[in-house]
């Protein structure tokens, strides 16, 4: 057996060592059956030829993909979602038991081809994505497959080289623009100079792509073990300001000398700190002392991994939060009577620009009320206390506000401190930072329970017993005494009722 021979009969191995070949040899019956001549193309195959799970196909059919993809989606059992009218794109979904290990589900995007599978394949975007084998092969077994490459992409794959097929590729499409970086930073491939070159020159085309495909590649992005990498990249590449032009504003920015970076450099490192915490990858800046002091359990892990919109999950949205964390500093900047730097106002004006990024790339309204509230509480864990662990009142008022954002704001909080001090972290300062952190942590099960306990007392009781007249200040007088009981000034309905009539009498006093 040659060397060629070799590596088709490893390529057949891994689609059954993956699962992927009871599906593939179904679709090969199908789309047979129909008299329609089909290829498997692109990403599968280059995934496949680097060993790396994968659960997505990419099939290109001769015959209308929008009319034969519902067809499938029936036959096999799955869900049709069509994609792209114009270029005749649609996607299928399969739940199956022999899907790979990196879910439940394959999903199979089923383009039309336009000429030979040739002609297709030179209109494709990077020269490792320019490969095609004709489904029907795959049925029958490795010595009859012949893998279709007339962009030598086995060559780059093998050098680790991400090559545009044609100058025009990210012309046909400006995704393709953060799709070479992300597929560079994800097999650890370097992008060719030429189309380096390329793509600085084409940066301003991303402006043109739909919300949702950039949202889509920058969550792609940001799942990438540090995550600050592929950032920088795009940085570099003229793409990050492109995509997020609020950040421009930031670069050159400089902070108070408690900040080892401007607020561009340290808004970066920021991600590259919460990587770190996440226990995604290491910071350069902190020794495993560091690490091991912050919180981890098997409960924080299952509570970042929490998908919180399709694409998204808690740990991804919280590195967006540490991006855009401090985006409204450049506008708030001011030195007081003094002389000390202030940024006053700058985490509320920050949450409603951040507000304004997320809904022009089409995330959710539960994603972008989650980095909102992340980037409007960003300080508040180091105001809770001032050189001492913070009240069970401050620990309520905290989560009462901050709902279930409070862990990643906790998060957030000590991402921001180390990408502050940076090189010059001190560790006693850390530790006690930590210390606060873990004893918060520590108290919000208690919390919890507390905050929403049996009532004590209702809106009823206030208008019955204590004649008081329906309005908001029955309302404010209720959360009063759930503040009151979560820090255990209050356990029965007696005192309960004894702490609203004192509320009453004092005048003076703040309810709330």
């Amino acid at each position: 057996m040659n060397v060629a021979e070799k590596a088709l009969k490893d390529f057949f191995g891994r689609l059954i060592e993956f699962g992927a070949l009871p599906l593939l040899t179904k679709l090969s019956s199908f789309l047979t059956k129909q008299n329609i001549k089909s290829y498997v193309v692109g990403g599968f195959i280059r995934d496949i030829l680097l060993e790396r799970d994968t659960a997505d196909i990419d099939l290109a059919i001769a015959a209308d993909a929008l009319e034969i993809a519902p067809k499938i989606a029936t036959a096999l059992g799955g869900k049709y979602i069509p994609l792209d009218k114009i270029n005749r794109t649609g996607r299928v979904i399969l739940i199956s038991k022999e899907a790979p290990s990196t879910g439940s589900q394959w999903e199979l995007d089923i383009t039309t081809l336009k000429g030979s599978i040739e002609q297709d394949l030179a209109r494709r975007d990077f020269t490792i994505d320019a490969m095609a084998i004709e489904l029907s092969q795959l049925a029958k077994g490795y010595p009859d497959i012949h893998i279709i490459d007339p962009l030598n992409g086995q060559s780059d794959l093998h050098r680790g080289i991400i090559r545009a097929v044609t100058e025009m590729a990210f012309h046909s499409d400006a995704a393709r623009l953060l799709r070479a970086v992300r597929i560079a930073h994800e097999l650890g491939f370097s992008i060719a100079s030429e189309t380096e070159a390329l793509i600085k020159r084409s940066s301003h085309l991303i402006a043109s792509v739909a919300g949702e495909r950039v949202r889509e590649e920058l969550l792609r992005l940001l799942a990438i073990p540090q995550a600050e990498k592929p950032l920088y990249h795009l940085d570099k590449l003229g793409l990050l300001t492109a995509i997020i032009p609020e950040l421009a504003q930031e670069r050159g920015v400089e902070q108070p000398k408690e900040h080892f970076w401007n607020v561009f450099d340290h808004s970066l490192r920021t991600v590259a700190t919460t990587s770190f915490l996440l226990r995604e990858g290491n910071w350069e800046h902190a020794s495993q002392e560091v690490l091991e002091t912050a919180p981890w359990s098997a409960e924080l892990n299952q509570h970042f991994n929490l998908e919180v919109s399709s694409g998204s999950t808690r740990g991804l949205l919280l590195k967006l939060a540490a991006l855009l964390h401090d985006i409204a500093k450049p506008q708030t900047k001011a030195i007081d009577t003094s002389g000390r730097m202030r940024f006053l106002g700058h985490a509320k004006e920050g949450a409603a620009i951040s507000a304004s990024i997320l809904e022009r790339l089409r995330f959710s309204t539960r994603e972008i009320k989650l980095v909102e509230t992340m980037v409007s509480h960003h300080l508040r864990p180091t105001q809770m206390s001032q050189n001492e662990l913070p009240s069970h009142r401050a620990i309520y008022r905290y989560f009462r506000d901050c709902g279930d954002a409070g862990i990643d704001i906790l998060f957030l909080s000590l991402a921001d401190h180390l990408a502050t001090r940076g090189p010059h972290l001190n560790l006693a300062n850390w530790q006690e930072h930590v210390k606060i952190v873990n004893y918060v942590l520590a108290q919000r099960s208690e919390q919890e329970n507390l905050a929403a306990p049996p009532r004590l007392v209702s809106g009823h009781d206030l208008i019955n017993i204590l004649g008081m007249s329906p309005g908001p200040k029955i309302g404010q007088l209720l959360e009063a005494v759930r503040e009151a009981r979560a820090s255990g000034e209050l356990n029965t309905r007696e005192e309960a009722l004894a702490y609203i009539r004192q509320c009453l009498l004092d005048k003076d006093k703040k309810i709330i």
